[in-house]
């Protein structure tokens, strides 16, 4: 109750309080992002994950307002057009969103919170909410990415290159982004999350000229294969 009157009062903008940040955590397939942001909401369950909301099907394990938000076309539909989302896309078919609400509830009630979402989400993010901090997820390699895609072992030649060259594609996005872990060794990436939530990990900021090298290394192998 308390939550929604700060918001009323507010006109439901983004409090200000310096507590609350928005993360934003984006890569491409196989980098391991998925894997590190659950790995941080585990250390830190003061961190709070958005949900989202899709019109793709509930499975039988997943639970609304937990996993996802799960509604239908028409009404994702009328979200979009009423600027409710932060974020939107369609990803194999089906729609995926952040909701505006959502997000600025949870920071007005001093809640860090984690975005997990691709480069595209985070740029209307960043249009959205300025303040948002954003961080991208790198493999260590154009090798290692390879390795990883295809140690799933359950894609078809033709989806394992077409994963591929689009990784590519989006690590070419890296530098739209405040920070660059290189997922190299889990658990460091990992530390280095933390560091950064804590106001640290100044090797992770884009600017730092010894990570352009590493990232630049990667970068260019992969445009190379």
């Amino acid at each position: 109750m308390l939550g929604w009157l700060r918001r009323w009062l507010g006109g439901g903008g983004v409090s200000e309080q310096a507590s609350a940040h928005l993360w934003v955590v984006s890569a491409p397939s196989g980098a391991g992002k998925t894997s590190l942001v659950r790995e941080l909401c585990r250390r830190r369950p003061q961190l709070v994950m958005s949900c989202s909301y899709t019109t793709r099907s509930q499975r039988p394990n997943e639970v609304d307002g937990r996993d996802y938000f799960f509604i239908d076309r028409e009404r994702f539909r009328e979200m979009a057009a009423a600027g409710e989302f932060l974020e939107h896309a369609e990803v194999f078919g089906n729609c995926y969103a952040t909701g505006r609400d959502h997000v600025t509830g949870l920071l007005q009630d001093g809640h860090n919170v984690v975005l997990e979402i691709d480069w595209q989400g985070a740029r209307q993010v960043r249009e959205a909410l300025p303040s948002a901090r954003t961080i991208f997820i790198l493999p260590p390699s154009y090798a290692e990415l390879e390795r990883r895609l295809r140690g799933r072992g359950s894609d078809a030649e033709d989806v394992i290159q077409r994963r591929l060259a689009e990784a590519c594609d989006d690590m070419g996005h890296w530098s739209e982004f405040d920070y660059v872990v290189i997922n190299d060794e889990f658990d460091a990436a990992a530390n280095l999350l933390e560091s950064i939530l804590d106001g640290h990990g100044a090797e992770a900021a884009r600017e730092d000229p010894a990570l352009r090298a590493r990232i630049a290394a990667i970068i260019d192998v992969g445009a190379e294969a």
